[in-house]
């Protein structure tokens, strides 16, 4: 028991002023209350001249904020992130060799997507949790369908040097966690897809898909095979349906969400935009990089800090006394850690992705105050004794 003792850390006195570290839906932007979204369009139809307004407001500023190129297409569809890279998968895949690359939860569900529901031949480039696929084998001629940022993985691609400038295919970037916190090189992304509740802070259920004049182009040149849903449909006597990227969704939209988009967006104008956001992501990461250096029981998921995700960060526990136990067990320890953060009301949601290697994963985004993130570290080390103590007295 005096060894157990020995282990034991005091509670820190500071504490984050804000406990939400989630990665998705993520935290609010600082300052948030109810009374940001007060000029919600309520009680009107989305389609009336004052609803259009307001979701050609969050184009307008999606553009601006996000730096998007004035050739490229907006637009607010249903179905968040998924639902937008699923209306670029059943639209524009077909015509040419696919390629995949899977490192990552939401990644492999794009390659069940192609090879079990589509039934396309696809080439399929994965790697573990924490790693890349080797990029050099990415195809001009071939179709790429790949996440920038990997949520459940912390592992994020450094640049987009492996897409050619000169490819035959399209690329669609699943950038859910990217956006806003990362450098997209639009020459060599067709179609973008991400949703609000990530690095804006928003609210979920509503997805943003970016086209390219290449996407738009294979839109309008290409008809699918299979059935496609209304959902999916953005195309009208075989010419892209432009309304649908200047206001008119294609479903009823929330006008709440649709505020709280606008005013999270209007946040990141007011700091600086995409560089200030970016800037403030790198700031939280390099928080945690400093106390990892210097912390023995913990390590990144993303070993190499080249394609280490400044968003979604991934942690592992190193420490041999939880190496040695079995897989279920060593998940059984990190859950606990982050309940036993969670019920001192410092940290919510951060146990690791459910298909992920056991760990902890904490969002870095820019909503996040750098503050809170130095304020979390030491509480981190108190969980982690903590847990240790209650599996050495089991």
């Amino acid at each position: 028991m005096g060894d157990i003792a020995m282990n034991t850390l005091p509670k820190p006195a500071m504490r984050p002023a804000r406990a939400e570290f989630s990665s998705g839906p993520c935290a609010k932007r600082p300052g948030w209350n109810p009374e940001a979204i007060q000029n919600a369009v309520l009680g009107r139809s989305h389609r009336s001249k004052l609803g259009k307004a307001r979701l050609k407001e969050a184009i307008d500023r999606t553009r601006e904020v996000l730096e998007v190129p004035e050739d490229f297409l907006i637009g607010i569809v249903p179905g968040s992130d998924t639902g937008a890279v699923e209306m670029a998968m059943w639209s524009m895949l077909g015509p040419k060799p696919v390629q995949l690359l899977a490192f990552e939860s939401f990644g492999k569900d794009w390659v069940t997507d192609v090879t079990k529901q589509l039934k396309l031949p696809a080439e399929v480039l994965d790697a573990p949790y924490g790693q890349l696929p080797d990029l050099a084998k990415v195809r001009k001629d071939a179709d790429l369908v790949f996440t920038w940022n990997g949520t459940t993985s912390g592992v994020r691609v450094p640049n987009a040097d492996f897409i050619a400038a000169d490819r035959e295919g399209i690329t669609i970037c699943d950038a859910t966690s990217a956006a806003f916190a990362q450098a997209l090189d639009w020459t060599k992304l067709d179609v973008v897809t991400f949703s609000w509740q990530k690095a804006l802070g928003g609210e979920a259920a509503h997805g943003v898909l970016i086209l390219g004049p290449r996407a738009v182009a294979r839109l309008e040149s290409h008809t699918p095979a299979w059935p496609m849903p209304k959902l999916f449909r953005m195309t009208k006597g075989g010419k892209v349906n432009l309304e649908i990227f200047e206001g008119s969704t294609i479903n009823t939209p929330s006008m709440l969400a649709v505020e709280d988009a606008v005013d999270a967006l209007k946040w990141a104008e007011r700091i600086g935009g995409l560089a200030e956001m970016k800037r403030r992501a790198d700031a939280n990461l390099a928080v945690l990089e400093d106390w990892v250096e210097k912390t023995p029981w913990v390590a990144f998921l993303a070993e190499d800090r080249a394609i280490r995700s400044n968003t979604s960060v991934c942690l592992k526990v190193v420490d041999p006394r939880v190496t040695a136990l079995s897989d279920d067990a060593q998940a059984d320890f990190a859950k606990k850690l982050a309940a036993a953060l969670e019920k001192e009301g410092v940290a919510y949601d951060i146990a690791g992705y459910r298909d992920a290697p056991a760990g902890l994963r904490i969002w870095c985004g820019a909503t996040v105050e750098t503050s809170d993130v130095d304020a979390l570290t030491p509480w981190l080390d108190w969980a982690f004794a903590a847990t240790l103590d209650q599996l050495q007295a089991a």
